[in-house]
């Protein structure tokens, strides 16, 4: 299926390139898309068992490059399984700490045991386990008429069997939007919030008969009490860029379509999260000018304080909510609290596009 996918890429490519450059050229796909473990779950882990798989995620981590390397788990862990294996037993205790503190887990559903082991053998992994992916995904309809319907690469959209985009919440919550830095589970994006410390027992899928259990006790993070709640919240944002791509598959002509807009705070135009430190009691400025569109559509601007990421329960009021300035007024009883502060950035084009920035204010 992959390869069917890869080749139905490759015949939009073009148009793709013309939207946006950094679309990754089809022989490049080809040459990282191999196969993992074959077998169920740790059954398949160890001595000459390495797979095509296991070996790039080896070599991937290994590169001179700092950024953190995430396993997006779906069907199971044991590839990434596999590798840490390997890596524990033909390396120093050093090197195998250096290789480990670069990774990053995000299961769907823990669907073999392979994941309990990792978590339980890498204590200070990172490790999500999500199990509230299911209620924030687009129906059949929605697929059919913004997805199946457009060009090669929408045809090869299969028709749904159980649910459908179930393990996409993995890929959601690394996708670089100004939303949210991965590595702070709580702050919580489109792929979900997690609870900022490590609960003990998080099972996987039933069909598992209590596997899990051989490895207790292990940690692992897990969904916040809002579940799928916290990704559907954003859901007219992420149908829309769903949208918007598929669209891109099939113009060539820039014009033709909706593109991005760019969120910028206080003079910052990065992506990344801002943090600032306040007084109890003070009001913070926040500025977006700057923001801009690629199409020259009207961009409508909205303050919100995302109350559940924060660890201050009370309301905080934000004048100019909906302006370009808006300021926070920072609650009095909210020393030693942080508040979130997320812009949300849309423009008026076909379909509305969205970008974001999140400002995270620590009250002294």
């Amino acid at each position: 299926m992959a390869n069917r996918i890869i080749d139905a890429y490759a015949q939009v490519y073009d148009n793709l390139r013309r939207h946006d450059a950094r679309f990754p050229e089809p022989s490049y796909l080809r040459s990282i898309s191999v196969l993992g473990q074959r077998g169920y779950g740790m059954s398949d882990v160890g001595a000459g068992r390495s797979s095509p798989g296991s070996s790039l995620l080896i070599r991937v981590v290994d590169e001179p490059d700092t950024r953190p390397v995430w396993f997006l788990c779906w069907g199971g862990c044991n590839t990434a399984a596999q590798a840490l294996w390997e890596v524990r037993q033909n390396r120093s205790a050093a090197e195998l700490e250096r290789f480990v503190s670069k990774l990053r887990v995000y299961d769907v559903l823990g669907q073999d045991n392979a994941g309990t082991w990792i978590a339980k053998t890498f204590p200070k992994l990172l490790y999500i386990r999500a199990t509230g992916v299911y209620g924030w995904q687009p129906s059949d309809g929605w697929l059919d008429s913004h997805v199946q319907n457009h060009g090669p690469l929408g045809a090869v959209y299969p028709d749904r069997k159980w649910a459908t985009e179930g393990d996409t919440p993995s890929f959601l919550h690394v996708i670089a939007n100004g939303l949210n830095d991965p590595d702070q589970v709580a702050q919580g994006g489109w792929g979900g919030r997690f609870d900022p410390v490590k609960k003990r027992g998080i099972r996987g899928m039933s069909c598992m008969q209590g596997e899990d259990a051989v490895y207790d006790p292990y940690e692992m993070y897990g969904n916040s009490s809002e579940g799928a709640g916290a990704i559907s919240r954003w859901r007219p944002a992420y149908d829309n860029d769903f949208a918007a791509r598929m669209d891109w598959t099939v113009t060539s002509e820039y014009s033709q379509a909706n593109h991005h807009p760019r969120a910028v705070v206080n003079g910052d135009d990065s992506k990344r999260v801002l943090y600032l430190t306040a007084a109890a009691g003070s009001t913070v400025t926040l500025n977006a000018e700057g923001s801009s569109d690629p199409d020259g559509d009207a961009l409508t601007y909205g303050w919100s304080y995302y109350r559940e990421a924060s660890d201050y329960d009370g309301t905080v009021s934000i004048s100019g909510a909906n302006a370009v300035v808006a300021n926070v007024n920072v609650p009095a009883y909210a020393r030693g609290r942080s508040l979130h502060v997320i812009l949300t950035v849309r423009d008026d084009g076909a379909p509305n596009l969205y970008a974001y920035r999140r400002v995270v204010i620590t009250v002294q």
